[in-house]
C-alpha cells in the first residue's frame, strides 16, 4: 500500500486554530462503514447514536507542560524544546532547536536567572538531546520532573496550531475533562469533545465508560516519509489496560455491547492488549501500527477526530471503515467545511 493513497488537499482555513464553545458543539460526522453511509450530527447527540450496553473505552492520560522556552548561557540565543521523557539516570530527553551548533556541556536557561539549567550531556535518537536540569532556586530542590514542567514548561500544542504558541486558555482546553495520568506531549484529541453533560446522558442510557492510559509521544504529529505503509516503523508509547478494565470490558462485549474507543490511542491501546486472544491486561510499550488487513479483536466502533494527510491516524482509522470510505468520508468533509485535526470536529465509526 502507498503512502500517496492517503494523501488528500486540505484548505488552510479548515485547520482549527482555536476549539469550539462549548466542547460538544463540535460537529460529529457519522461514517457507518457496513452500510456505507455517512451523515451529519453534533457532538452533543453522541449519547442517541449508541446503544445501551456499549461501553466508552477513553485514554485517561494528561498532557503535561512540555514546552520549553530559554536561551543558550553562552550565546544568549533562544532555544526552544520539547520534553520527551526522563530517563532512570534523571536526565531528560528533548527535542530542541535553536541557531548555530550547540556544544556537549553547554547550558541552556529555562525562565528567570536563576532558573532552570539544562546541561547538554548527549545524543538521543532522531535528533534528539539528552540534558541533565539543574535547578537554580532552592525551592527547586529535590522537585520531580512533573514539578519542574509544570513551573518552567508550557502547554505543547501542535505546530499547526498558532505555530504551536500556546495561550492560557489551552492549559485547560487542550486536555480532556476527565484527564488524570500526566504523561503525553499531546493531547489524545478524539476526547477533547466530550463534557460532564454528555457522560451523564451516556450513563443515563446505560452506556458506561472504562478508562485505558496511553501516554502520547510526539511521533503523533510526524507523517509517514516512507514510500510503503508496510515500510513505516511506528513510534512506541507507553499504555496500561488493567485487569479491571479488561475484565469489565469482556462482560460488556458478553452481553451484547459494544466496545467503543475514544480516539486513535485508545484503540491502539485495546488492540495492543487484545494481540494474543482475547482482551487482558497488559503495560508497557507498544509500537503497533494498525493498518489496511489489521483484524480488529477488540474495538468495535470509534470516535476519532479528522488526521493529517500521509499519518498513521488516518492509515489506523482507514482499516477500520475501510480506505475508500474514509477517503469519501474526507472528501466530504472539506466541501461540507468541516474542522480539522486537534482542535477540529469529530467522526464516528460504526458498523
Amino acid at each position: 500500500m502507498l503512502t500517496s493513497e492517503y494523501d488528500f488537499d486540505l484548505p488552510d482555513e479548515l485547520i482549527a486554530q482555536h476549539p469550539v464553545e462549548p466542547r460538544d458543539a463540535s460537529r460529529l460526522m457519522v461514517v457507518d462503514r457496513r452500510a456505507g453511509t455517512i451523515a451529519h450530527h453534533r457532538f452533543a447527540e453522541l449519547p442517541s447514536l449508541l446503544s445501551p450496553g456499549d461501553i466508552l473505552v477513553r485514554n485517561d492520560s494528561r498532557v503535561i507542560p512540555a514546552r520549553l522556552i530559554g536561551r543558550r548561557a553562552a550565546t544568549k540565543g533562544r532555544w526552544e524544546g520539547l520534553f520527551l521523557d526522563d530517563r532512570v539516570d534523571g536526565t531528560w530527553e528533548v527535542l530542541a532547536r535553536t541557531r548555530g551548533r550547540p556544544a556537549l556541556g553547554e547550558s541552556v536557561e529555562v525562565g528567570p536567572d536563576p532558573g532552570l539549567a539544562l546541561v547538554l550531556e548527549g545524543r538521543g535518537a532522531g535528533g534528539s538531546w539528552i540534558v541533565r536540569p539543574r535547578p537554580g532556586l532552592s525551592e527547586d530542590a529535590g522537585a520531580t520532573t512533573f514539578d519542574l514542567l509544570a513551573k518552567y514548561g508550557l502547554t505543547p500544542l501542535p505546530p499547526y496550531i498558532r505555530r504551536g504558541l500556546g495561550t492560557a486558555e489551552d492549559m485547560e482546553r487542550y486536555q480532556t475533562v476527565y484527564s488524570r495520568a500526566p504523561g503525553s506531549v499531546a493531547a489524545p484529541t478524539a476526547g477533547l469533545h466530550f463534557t460532564d453533560e454528555v457522560f451523564a446522558r451516556l450513563a443515563a442510557r446505560g452506556i458506561p465508560t472504562a478508562d485505558v492510559t496511553l501516554h502520547v509521544g510526539v511521533g503523533t504529529f510526524r507523517p509517514i516519509e516512507v514510500e510503503s505503509i508496510e515500510a513505516h516503523k511506528m513510534h512506541a508509547e507507553w499504555a496500561e489496560v488493567t485487569a479491571e478494565t479488561a475484565e469489565t470490558l469482556a462482560a460488556a462485549r458478553a452481553g451484547g455491547g459494544r466496545i467503543v474507543a475514544v480516539g486513535t490511542t485508545s484503540t491502539r491501546t485495546l488492540e495492543t492488549a487484545a494481540a494474543m486472544g482475547g482482551l487482558q491486561a497488559f503495560r508497557g510499550r507498544t509500537d503497533m501500527f494498525i493498518r489496511p488487513g489489521h483484524v480488529f479483536r477488540a474495538v468495535d466502533a470509534l470516535v476519532t477526530n479528522f488526521h493529517l494527510p500521509k499519518s498513521s491516524l488516518l492509515v489506523l482509522v482507514s482499516a477500520l471503515a475501510g480506505t475508500e470510505l474514509i477517503r469519501t468520508a474526507y472528501a466530504e468533509a472539506i466541501r461540507e467545511r468541516y474542522r480539522f485535526f486537534s482542535y477540529g470536529d469529530a467522526m464516528l465509526i460504526l458498523g
